[in-house]
C-alpha cells in the first residue's frame, strides 16, 4: 500500500466513520499521526476518535463548529500558511457536507492555502446507493426548514425537481416531514428512509412517500430521506391541469395547496386553477 505523503502547509480535509470504526481509511490514520493541528467540529469526539484508532496525541486540538467557524479560520489557515499540516475533520462525513470546513477552505482559497480531501465516508451518498432509486442524476438538499409555512414553500419549489433527492432529517420531525412532502409531492412518490447506516442497527424503508410516513411515529437514529424526483413533465393542460388539483384534493390535500403546487408545476395560474375547480365542483 503506497503510504500517504503529505506535505508542509497543506490543509487536509478527511471523512471520518459515520457509526462504524473499521470505515477509517489507512489515509486518515496516517493523516492523524502527521499532522501538526487538527481543526475539529468537537474536539473530545475527535479525541475519542484518534484514541480509538490507537494514535497518540501529539498534535492540538482546535475546536472549528458552526457557531465558531467564521473566527477561527484565519488563525487554522495562517497555521497552514507558516508550514502546519493542518487536519480540518468533522464528528462524522466529510468537513463542508453539512457539516464545517466551507468558510476555512474559502479562505485557504482566496490566500493561496493548498488543500487536499481524504476520502471516506459520507451518509448521503451511502443513503443513496441503498435507496434503490435513481442514481445518474441527484441534488443534495440537506435539512428541510423546520417551519411549516418555510417548509412548505420549499417543497413546492422542489414539487417539479426531476433528480433524486436526499435530506437529512431528525427521528423527531421524520412523521411530519413525510407528511409535509405527501402531500406536496404526492403521496405515491417513490422515497426510501435510510437510519442508522454503518452501525448494528442499520435498516432502509423502501416504498411511496404515503406508506412511509404510516412507519415513522416511533423512530430513532441519524435519517438519511432520499424522495425519487418527479416524472419529466408535458405541458399540462387546463383541463389536465384542473384534473391533477382534483386528484390532490382526493388525496386529502387542501384545494388551496393543491391548486398553488399544479400552478408551480404547470405554469398556470394558481387563482384561475383554484376557481376552475371550485366551478367543477359545483
Amino acid at each position: 500500500m503506497e503510504q500517504f505523503s503529505w506535505d508542509a502547509g497543506v490543509i487536509a480535509l478527511a471523512a471520518t466513520p459515520i457509526g462504524n470504526l473499521a470505515d477509517a481509511t489507512p489515509r486518515l490514520i496516517s493523516a492523524f499521526e502527521q499532522a501538526d493541528l487538527i481543526a475539529a467540529e468537537d474536539t473530545r469526539r475527535t479525541g475519542l476518535l484518534r484514541e480509538r484508532l490507537g494514535v497518540a496525541r501529539r498534535a492540538p486540538l482546535v475546536s472549528c463548529h458552526e457557531h465558531n467557524e467564521q473566527a477561527k479560520a484565519e488563525q487554522i489557515v495562517s497555521c497552514a500558511e507558516r508550514g502546519q499540516r493542518v487536519l480540518l475533520v468533522t464528528d462524522a462525513g466529510m468537513p463542508t457536507v453539512s457539516d464545517p470546513g466551507y468558510v476555512i477552505v474559502q479562505v485557504a482559497i482566496a490566500r493561496g492555502v493548498p488543500l487536499t480531501v481524504l476520502p471516506g465516508p459520507s451518509a448521503p451518498l451511502l443513503a443513496l446507493a441503498l435507496s434503490g432509486l435513481p442514481t445518474d442524476r441527484f441534488c443534495f438538499e440537506g435539512f428541510l426548514p423546520r417551519k411549516q409555512t418555510a417548509l412548505r414553500r420549499h417543497l413546492e419549489e422542489l414539487s417539479g425537481e426531476e433528480r433524486t433527492m436526499i435530506f437529512l432529517e431528525s427521528p423527531r420531525r421524520l412523521a411530519a416531514t413525510l407528511e409535509a412532502l405527501a402531500q406536496v409531492f404526492g403521496a405515491g412518490r417513490r422515497a426510501a428512509v435510510c437510519r442508522e447506516l454503518t452501525k448494528m442497527h442499520e435498516d432502509v424503508w423502501r416504498g411511496s412517500l404515503g406508506e412511509l410516513k404510516e412507519k415513522a411515529s416511533e423512530v430513532r437514529g441519524e435519517i438519511v430521506l432520499v424522495v425519487a424526483g418527479a416524472a419529466p413533465q408535458t405541458p399540462l393542460t387546463p383541463t389536465e391541469a384542473v384534473g391533477l388539483v382534483l386528484s390532490r384534493v382526493e388525496d386529502g390535500e387542501r384545494l388551496k395547496d393543491a391548486a398553488k403546487a399544479v400552478a408551480a408545476q404547470s405554469g398556470l395560474s394558481s387563482k384561475a386553477l383554484y376557481n376552475q375547480v371550485l366551478a367543477e365542483r359545483k
